[in-house]
């Protein structure tokens, strides 16, 4: 049990008594950092949430988004960290299920899976079998259930070696009008649960998820870990939308982390109202359950649907027709008390208040000192060190990962993974751009400035797709919330994240705090991973790849000295140190915009390719291009501030690569209010930099092939 002594005194305090065992146990997962959200929520306050495209932000399953008169965007994001690091297929596997329901529970169909994932060193036993199985698990779930995988990241560090991270972000498409929501707003409705049995796998889920991880972790905590199974959640898909479209529900939520327990007692708080469960109702795959294991299972596949009792019959006839079990297991009542019932007999009863909203705790904070100390080291010749960087695991080619998936089922996407963000039609005018992003170093060294360049890069990423940016949401990974520095890193990442969310009207509409991710004083770097969903005209779409032998290159955005906290460091000397890239929000604002403006001017395509400067900076971001599109280019970059290392791999913000047609060179220049500079042209197969070149084979072959030599 997780519940502290001051917690158990303040549960019995307004019971006025003490709690029976089933009782405790189902304010055990809901007092949980996972269901709670405790340390976090007088944080979280400081997202922006609302805004003229938003529908609904934080507080439901998933938050909703505008995107077309007719459609709305359902989005959200969650983590599976644990449960992946113990058993990594099924982990994963059932992190992708989880979001699943999530969008479905808003009365959408879910078009698109994300990922941003997180492991230790490719070179370690461990780490590849677990970035191996939770990509299989993620590949087998989603393929098999129908849904695309469109795009996602991933990061290789040490700080994760025993705590991987695996967060899923996943968008489904509604129409307005079909929106449905987590309540229970009428005194009489009465409680569908479908889909899958309920069994003992997953008790305790959230209380382990909101614990540190420990070495004996992987055989104490495996019965906590649910067990997926894609064959039964595509038909709850397909049954949960047969519902929704037949019937007049009043609300639905799923069954995620606190099983039966979390489900209806939000659902029927939401709406002050109470629930009385019956027990003996509920569809058991095991014989012999207690109460408790009842209560607290959080077996996957489940849906409670809120319906009127005569619409019971037809629910019951599509349940069937799926072949997924079905039972009406209790009934909206009056008054705010969640009862369960066994055999007529009242075995708990408890203020739904008590169990839906929690008190949040206000723990200590304290500052870490920034690492002002210079970093003094022999640079080696470029020659060296641009192809090792292109062959380092974080930025080498992920087409081992994203070739597993199946990212063209529903025939939607336009733009495929390996590009700065996936685009997906919606109709034949609209189409969406969506990625997810994250930066650990640059937030570990800044949390503020690293933590708002997530948000940052991931809105270049759907601005370079010709994309405007209409919501962010996010996955915040840290560690123990009981350690006061790593609750300030979380406190100043989110005021990072806030500024430019903000600044770019893109609020943040759905997310996940995943805490406690540490094994023995083990820390993970800390990972807010970010998702944005972006909106645009679909003859605005642009890709990074070259297309024209003559066309120009324009960097748009100032390059600084900030090479620490760079993959260059990390890569080439080894080193996480220093101060991350500053976020210049007016710059970065003003440098978005003005490419958006000139691709949505851009009626001639003059524009053939747009790119943003990431990680590894813009040597990098050069080569991909040249690797994309297999034609090479003739660069020089000069700054009398910066030597060339910096002006190579400098990670600084704000920054895009556009290339355009000679003749229009000129035309776009001049519409143009923002630093920006022809760098160099289209030309050639080879990549030169200031002189130095780089034959596309070599480019080609330091890119691709590294995870696969290590995953062979």
């Amino acid at each position: 049990m997780t519940l502290a002594d001051s917690e158990i005194e303040y549960i019995e305090g307004i019971l006025g008594r003490k709690m029976n065992e089933l009782e405790e146990g189902m304010l055990d997962v809901m007092f949980s950092e996972h269901c709670s959200y405790k340390s976090s929520r007088p944080f979280l306050r400081a997202f922006p949430t609302e805004g003229k495209n938003i529908i609904l932000g934080p507080g439901d399953d998933a938050g909703l988004v505008s995107i077309t008169d007719k459609y709305a965007l359902a989005v959200g994001m969650e983590s599976h960290n644990h449960p992946s690091a113990i058993e990594p297929y099924g982990g994963a596997g059932t992190g992708i299920g989880g979001i699943l329901r999530d969008i479905i529970s808003m009365g959408a169909m879910p078009i698109a899976l994300l990922d941003s994932l997180r492991f230790g060193p490719l070179e370690d036993d461990k780490s590849r079998y677990l970035f191996e199985h939770v990509v299989k698990g993620i590949s087998d779930y989603g393929n098999r259930v129908g849904i695309p995988t469109v795009a996602g990241e991933i990061e290789f560090d040490e700080s994760f070696r025993t705590n991987p991270l695996v967060n899923v972000m996943c968008v489904g498409l509604v129409e307005k009008d079909k929106i449905v929501r987590a309540q229970a707003p009428n005194i009489g409705d009465v409680f569908l649960l479908m889909g899958g049995t309920t069994g003992r796998d997953g008790i305790h889920g959230v209380t382990f998820a909101s614990e540190e991880l420990t070495s004996d972790s992987e055989t104490e905590d495996r019965p906590a870990v649910q067990v997926a199974d894609p064959f039964t959640k595509k038909r709850v898909l397909e049954a949960s939308l047969e519902i929704l479209e037949k019937i007049n529900v009043s609300g639905v939520k799923d069954l995620g982390g606190g099983g039966l327990t979390c489900c209806i007692s939000e659902l029927v708080d939401s709406s002050s109202n109470g629930a009385l469960v019956d027990l003996r109702s509920i569809p058991l795959r095991e014989t012999g359950m207690t109460p408790y294991e009842i209560m607290l299972s959080e077996s996957q596949e489940r849906m409670v649907f809120v319906i009127d009792p005569n619409d019971v019959e037809l629910a019951c006839q599509i349940c069937d027709k799926h072949e997924i079990s079905s039972s009406i297991v209790g009934e909206v009542i009056e008054g705010n008390n969640m009862i369960i019932s066994d055999e007529g007999n009242e075995i708990a009863n408890l203020p739904t208040i008590l169990l839906a909203d929690p008190p949040s705790i206000n723990r200590p904070i304290v500052e870490i000192p920034a690492d002002t100390e210079k970093i003094d080291v022999k640079e080696p010749s470029i020659l060296k060190s641009l192809p090792a960087l292109l062959s380092s695991s974080n930025i080498a080619s992920k087409e081992w990962v994203y070739k597993q998936y199946d990212h063209e089922v529903q025939v939607r996407t336009v733009v495929k993974p390996g590009d700065d963000a996936a685009v997906l039609r919606i109709d034949e005018n609209t189409a969406i751009a969506l990625t997810t992003d994250s930066n650990t170093i640059h937030t570990k060294l800044s949390p503020f400035d690293g933590a708002a360049g997530c948000v940052a890069e991931a809105i270049r990423n759907v601005i370079s797709m010709g994309a405007t940016p209409y919501a962010v949401v996010d996955c915040l990974n840290f560690g123990n919330p009981e350690t006061p520095e790593i609750l300030w890193q979380f406190k100043t990442a989110i005021e990072g994240m806030s500024l430019v969310a903000e600044k770019f009207d893109a609020p943040v509409i759905s997310g996940n705090v995943s805490f406690y991710n540490e094994t023995e004083g083990v820390k993970i770097n800390p990972t807010p991973a970010v998702g944005v969903i972006g909106v645009e005209d679909i003859e605005n779409i642009r890709t990074l790849d070259f297309k024209n032998e003559g066309d120009k290159i324009i960097l748009i955005g100032k390059t600084y000295d900030e090479l620490s906290g760079s993959e260059y460091h990390r890569t080439v000397h080894n080193i996480e140190k220093g101060t991350a890239p500053k976020i210049r929000i007016e710059e970065e604002v003003a440098n978005g915009k003005t490419v958006l403006d000139l691709i949505g001017k851009d009626k001639d395509k003059n524009i053939t390719a747009v790119h943003d400067v990431s990680a590894g900076g813009l040597a990098v971001a050069l080569s991909e291009m040249v690797i994309k599109s297999g034609l090479g280019c003739e660069v020089t970059l000069r700054d009398d501030e910066l030597d060339k290392i910096q002006l190579l791999y400098s990670e600084s913000h704000a920054r895009y690569l556009l290339t355009v047609k000679a003749d229009a060179v000129d035309d776009i220049l001049s519409k143009i209010d923002v630093e920006a500079n022809v760098i160099g042209e289209v030309k050639g197969t080879s990549l030169f930099i200031n002189g130095h070149e780089f034959k596309f084979e070599d480019l080609d072959d330091a890119y691709h092939g590294v995870i696969e030599q290590y995953m062979a």
